[in-house]
């Protein structure tokens, strides 16, 4: 291995810092685009929506009932129904005077005089006469929001670098946004190597494999924001590598499965090296994917002289070829780059905790991140680890929704003790 190469295996924690800290560093993505606003579903939010008025814009009734003075509640006199409002319309009588009442309907404004809103459920009505339910009472404001409680005009609703989901594109569309500013999308290379990988369409020799990581990690990267360019798998060869680098380099990101374990035909980082690359760690104390690989590449030819921007650069993962070890380092590395180059600021891959259905065997020295499977109830929620084969295991991967993430130190970890878990 060469000095610029050297080894340089970190913990985990170490190792995610270290890919958070170049995530970190990029800025905004340069190029933007305008979109109609379902189209924008799933994009990053590249302008700032602000409430183009108070919201609500004006005082709402919470629930149907009759629009009161509190004080006219307190005193337990019968009240006059002078009339009615439906949502959708405003009161066009005089304000409310004493001794009245006006039925209303959720999400009418309040009139003019009214302080409070009684549920129609606390009320009986004769006639026009409306009494109350003994012992009554009503607070000033009760079941009405104020005018601008949930926004003023001006306030800021949504910031750049927001995913837009359902909850987004509702506050847009509640802006009168038909359109919306969004980043472009990330485009990610992807190259799966190997000498033993076939394509989907050809039939296997009993000592080949079909080339599935390279469909895991388009649908990955696609999750994610990102734009996905497949290319050829790679031959274990430095020419063959050195055609498909070439070609991937122009992307944002490069995302390479197999070849950088210690075999005599794991040629990834010395390619990469004679292409100029720049490495942050050569491997991460974790299973299944201790040999993953960081760093990047300057852009365009290796020999070229390139200031040192962000945007100058491709940043690479060589991933393990194990399927499952491909999976879980990019979810660990590959998704914080990925989201951070989409313009996002939630770069963190997410967590939660859970209680073990079952003991699980520990004694590891590496953080190791196991198929699971996550079941919510409504007393808790639980993880169960999948029985696998190793890293190489798809099918017990695809039984699991999640990994169990099981730390460095217990022989064994107890069924009911919390553990994290990596979300997927």
């Amino acid at each position: 291995m060469t000095e610029k190469t050297r080894e340089r295996v970190l913990p985990f924690d170490e190792a995610l810092s270290a890919v958070l800290a170049q995530a970190r560093s990029f800025g905004l993505p340069g190029k933007r685009e305008s979109l109609p606003l379902l189209e924008a579903a799933g994009r990053v939010l590249a302008q700032a929506i602000a409430a183009e008025r108070d919201q609500p814009p004006f005082d709402r009734s919470t629930r149907d009932g009759y629009a009161v003075r509190a004080a006219d509640i307190a005193s337990g006199r019968a009240l006059r129904v002078a009339g009615s409002i439906r949502a959708g319309e405003r009161w066009q009588g005089q304000p409310l005077a004493a001794g009245e009442a006006l039925e209303i309907m959720t999400g009418a404004p309040l009139p003019a005089g009214a302080e409070a809103v009684l549920m129609v459920e606390h009320t009986a009505l004769e006639g026009d006469a409306l009494r109350v339910a003994e012992g009554r009472t009503v607070r000033v404001g009760e079941n009405v929001v104020p005018r601008g409680a949930e926004a003023r005009e001006g306030d800021s609703l949504l910031p750049v670098g927001r995913v837009l989901g359902a909850a987004e594109l509702a506050v847009a569309a509640s802006c009168g946004c038909a359109s919306l500013e969004v980043f472009a999308r990330p485009v990610a290379a992807v190259i799966s190597t190997g000498d033993e990988l076939v394509e989907l369409n050809t039939v296997p020799e009993p000592w080949q494999i079909r080339n599935s990581n390279s469909y895991a990690l388009v649908s990955l990267v696609q999750t994610e924001g990102g734009e996905a360019h497949q290319l050829p798998i790679a031959r274990d060869t430095l020419e063959d590598l050195r055609e498909r680098i070439a070609q991937g380099r122009e992307s944002d990101l490069l995302l390479l499965s197999g070849g950088v374990s210690m075999g005599k035909y794991d040629l990834v980082e010395q390619v990469l090296t004679e292409s100029g690359a720049e490495f942050f760690f050569t491997g991460a104390l974790i299973q299944p994917g201790k040999p993953v690989v960081f760093g990047r590449l300057p852009k365009g030819a290796a020999s070229q002289q390139v200031s040192k921007s962000a945007s100058q650069w491709t940043y690479f993962l060589g991933l393990p070829g194990n399927p499952v070890s491909t999976q879980v380092c990019f979810h660990l590395f590959a998704a914080p780059l990925l989201k951070a180059l989409a313009g996002r600021s939630d770069l963190v891959p997410r967590f939660v905790e859970a209680r073990l259905a079952e003991d699980v065997k520990g004694g590891a020295r590496v953080t190791r991140f196991l198929p699971a499977e996550l079941v919510s109830a409504w007393d808790g929620v639980t993880v169960r680890v999948i029985g696998w084969q190793g890293s190489g295991d798809v099918a017990a991967n695809a039984r699991g929704n999640c990994y169990a993430v099981l730390p460095v130190g217990a022989e064994v970890f107890r069924a009911g003790e919390t553990v994290r878990v990596l979300l997927r």
